[in-house]
């Protein structure tokens, strides 16, 4: 009987679109037969098709299929192939469009066609392959404390381990190092009594905080699926078994090789347990940013109803409840000032410590802290709408990505517990062909079981991942998107859109000349005056120049010349030379200041007073305060600048030698700007676009890597692999020099995992026995394994440090942040 699943779909209005929608499942190869209701608005399909298809079908025809996140907290992983396991385990399943785990957390992130498979199904599906799995709820609390009660009980394990296997590691160990202390020992209480207590002792081990090894690995080699359990378990049961073979049936092995090994097995044990500590400890550490951005959510808030203000949980806050906010409180939820006026401390938002105005009508966000004043504010967004819980949200979906260099540990791992298992197996044949002493061929062949290492291969990538992206938000580098980590390292040029990104996005007045007799101040005012009655973007930024003039008495706008007005009795004309011409007002007095100000690239206005020539003013979009150092560092970072605008090629040029940009694709139409990102492609090789308006959004598409400013539209920050929280230039620098890092710690990571066992492999199996007539002890190769993962781990641990590359400008407001997750 062919397998059926139903689920959601969206966008049907019609009978129409359902039978559009049906045809569309119906042509998937694969599919038996489709059917989809109007009413209901689900599918239901028959046959084998699959579920990544099903929805391209959907999509493509334009009734997407609604899809779900389902997130699992797994138990019993330990290295990368586990993880394999459990992702390949889940994508069986009819409906799931893909599954990734994060060893680093210990979850996997499900995603699924929404209603096709419920996580019933998911968690049956995990146990089935050997694992523990629960649903992962929002309660990140609650997942807190199930990783703190799991370290409690590796704790408790160890602790148990270590305490039994103390003395049999003394005896066997001191007699060796100590030979009048083993004569005097067996000699006292006897040979097989003292191998009889080691028999006790090392079972209790095995049976008690050993016990999660055989509980995993067994059932996983009986199903032809063995992991890294697995090799523990052989490895410990063997020694063990072997010994037990010596202490009660000792008739079955040569005289020679009659010696117990109990004290390995044990040791096995003890010393991955203790990695396994070590390693829970330092996975608790690499999810610190997410902790440290959920303890700036305040527990209470105080709420004014009905005039009466009382103190309530934030979790009772409702949509349009005014709240109160003292000084050195945190802002509990995002809203807009109603009254009072303060200095908010944005820096966990935007990474700038300069503290920002905010007055009636200001948006304030939750989780920043007020400054001196006490503010009134209206609740805007609460709960998972909030600014802040959205950057937690997005952060933990980049740090569960899986970037493109891990495919390759991904593939070595599939096959490498098997391999291991052959080669362990090839050593002891080889061993007791060429010596006959099973004895040697077990140490050989338990130190090559043990001496493998998935673990540190699958923890490179994810917690090296979980530590910079963590770190990058603490910056203000928000990655949308996981892979934009591996991408954007690989950058050869950064192109930045220049209106909002480079400049302000705003003219002000740059420059002003006065002609002979005239008082720059009271210009200005008289300038300031006239443009109040001008919607002229140019008469804003004059306006903003004296913001204390007075109101004009008349204004008459002249259509592409500027305007005349009327102010305390005095006639103003402000415009362009032809204005001025017409008026009969010779402008050759203040020719040079014309000429610079075309030169830079600005707009030049033209002032005349009572008739005669007052000043040359020069208007521009100023360039960020950092924009310069920006460029710079991003030249040394040896990455090629561009500049890509709609602006004429002289002021897009200006600002360019300004700026010390080398390339630049000026008079570039909205549509144009893909194109220029080809271009752009074609000279230099992976490009990132930085940019901020609604015109960007393609570019941005279009690059390996878009950096949205966080400062500008909703559609670039969706458009965006990237989110520079606060604005600046100097973000840009901070993303690629964190996105270096982390690739660089990873390299590091998977390097030190693969070059471990290429190289300790072979000597565990005894290929310098020849040379020195030495073997590797299966407790010092335990030591070896346990230490590989920790060291993976403290590499990663060291992004926690990580300084920005460039300090940023003046903080600024932030409008849309709220979009850097949608």
């Amino acid at each position: 009987m062919a397998q059926q699943i139903q689920f959601d779909v969206t966008s049907m209005t019609c009978a129409g679109c359902a039978g559009r929608a049906e045809r569309a499942l119906a042509g998937v190869p694969g599919v038996e037969a489709a059917s989809v209701s109007i009413a209901s608005h689900r599918a239901t399909v028959a046959g084998g098709a699959d579920a990544a298809a099903l929805r391209d079908a959907l999509q493509q025809a334009g009734y997407p299929a609604q899809e779900a996140r389902i997130t699992l907290a797994i138990e019993g992983m330990s290295c990368a192939s586990c993880a394999g396991r459990v992702e390949r385990a889940l994508t069986a399943l009819p409906g799931v469009l893909d599954a990734q785990v994060n060893l680093a957390t210990d979850t996997v992130l499900v995603r699924v066609l929404s209603g096709a498979v419920t996580s019933e199904q998911l968690t049956h599906a995990v146990r089935d392959a050997g694992y523990g799995a629960q649903l992962e709820g929002d309660d990140t609390e609650a997942a807190e404390e199930r990783r703190r009660a799991e370290t409690a009980v590796l704790r408790r394990d160890f602790n148990i381990a270590a305490a039994l296997t103390l003395p049999v590691f003394l005896v066997e160990m001191g007699g060796h190092a100590v030979p009048a202390f083993h004569h005097w020992l067996h000699g006292m209480a006897g040979t097989w009594q003292v191998w009889l207590a080691q028999f006790l002792l090392v079972t209790a081990v095995l049976i008690g905080p050993g016990r999660r090894f055989f509980r995993v690995g067994l059932p996983l080699l009986a199903k032809g699926a063995p992991d890294m359990n697995t090799l523990v378990a052989l490895g410990t049961l063997a020694a063990w078994g072997y010994s037990t073979t010596v202490l009660f049936a000792p008739g079955l092995l040569p005289e020679t090789a009659r010696a117990v090994y109990f004290e390995a097995a044990a040791v096995i044990v003890t010393l991955i347990l203790l990695g396994r500590l070590l390693e829970a400890r330092a996975k608790g550490r690499t999810g610190a940013a997410i902790r440290k951005l959920m303890g700036l959510r305040p527990d209470t808030v105080r709420r004014e109803r009905e005039g009466v203000v009382a103190e309530v949980p934030v979790s009772d806050v409702a949509l349009g409840d005014v709240l109160h906010a003292r000084a050195g409180e945190r802002i509990a939820v995002d809203g807009v000032v109603v009254s009072g006026a303060s200095y908010v401390d944005e820096s966990m938002l935007t990474g700038e410590p300069v503290p920002v105005e905010k007055s009636e009508g200001a948006e304030v966000t939750g989780g920043t802290v007020n400054g001196n004043g006490a503010l009134r504010y209206r609740a805007t967004a609460v709960g998972s709408d909030t600014v802040l819980a959205r950057i937690i949200a997005l952060v933990e979906q980049a740090q569960g990505a899986k970037l493109p260099i891990q495919a390759l540990a991904d593939r070595v791992v599939r096959i490498f517990v098997p391999v291991v298992l052959a080669i362990a197996t090839v050593t002891v044949a080889v061993w007791l062909a060429l010596t006959g002493d099973p004895a040697q061929a077990l140490v050989a062949g338990v130190s090559v079981l043990i001496i493998a290492c998935p673990c540190a291969m699958g923890l490179a990538t994810p917690t090296s991942i979980m530590v910079g992206t963590g770190r990058a938000a603490e910056l203000g580098v928000l990655f949308r998107k996981g892979d934009a980590l591996q991408m954007l390292s690989q950058a050869r040029v950064v192109a930045f859109d220049k209106t909002g990104t480079l400049t302000e996005g705003r003219p002000e007045l740059a420059s002003s000349t006065m002609a002979g007799g005239f008082d720059d101040a009271e210009v200005l005012r008289l300038v300031a005056s006239a443009e109040r009655g001008s919607a002229h973007p140019i008469a804003r930024a004059l306006e903003r120049a004296a913001p204390a003039a007075p109101e004009p008495d008349s204004v008459e706008t002249l259509p592409g010349a500027g305007l005349r007005a009327v102010v305390e009795g005095r006639e103003v004309l402000v415009g362009n030379a032809r204005l001025m011409a017409e008026a009969g007002i010779d402008d050759s007095p203040l020719a040079d200041a014309l000429g610079t100000a075309a030169a830079r690239g600005q707009t030049p206005v033209l002032v005349a007073v009572d008739g005669r020539l007052a000043a040359a003013l020069a208007v521009a979009d100023r360039v960020k305060p950092d924009a310069r150092r920006a460029v710079a560092a991003l030249r040394e970072a040896g990455v090629q600048v561009a500049m890509i605008t709609g602006d004429t090629r002289a002021t897009a040029r200006a600002i360019a030698d300004d700026l010390g940009i080398d390339h630049v694709e000026a008079e570039v139409r909205p549509e144009g700007k893909v194109d220029a990102i080809r271009h752009l492609r074609d000279r230099f090789g992976d490009v990132a676009f930085a940019g901020d308006g609604i015109n960007d959004a393609p570019a941005l598409a279009e690059a390996e890597v878009g950096l949205a400013i966080g400062t500008g539209t909703d559609v670039a920050i969706e458009s965006a692999d990237v989110v520079l929280s606060s604005g600046a230039v100097a973000g840009a620098v901070n993303a690629l020099a964190l996105s270096r890092a982390v690739m660089r710690n990873i390299r590091q990571n998977l390097f030190w995992a693969f070059g471990y066992n290429v190289a300790l492999i072979p000597v565990a199996a005894g290929l310098l026995y020849p040379a020195t007539g030495m073997m590797l002890s299966p407790m010092l190769a335990a030591g070896a394994m346990a230490l590989s993962s920790v060291f993976v781990l403290s590499n990663a641990l060291r992004l926690r440090r990580a300084a920005p590359a460039l300090a940023e400008g003046p903080a600024r407001p932030v409008a849309n942040l709220q979009e850097a997750a949608a």
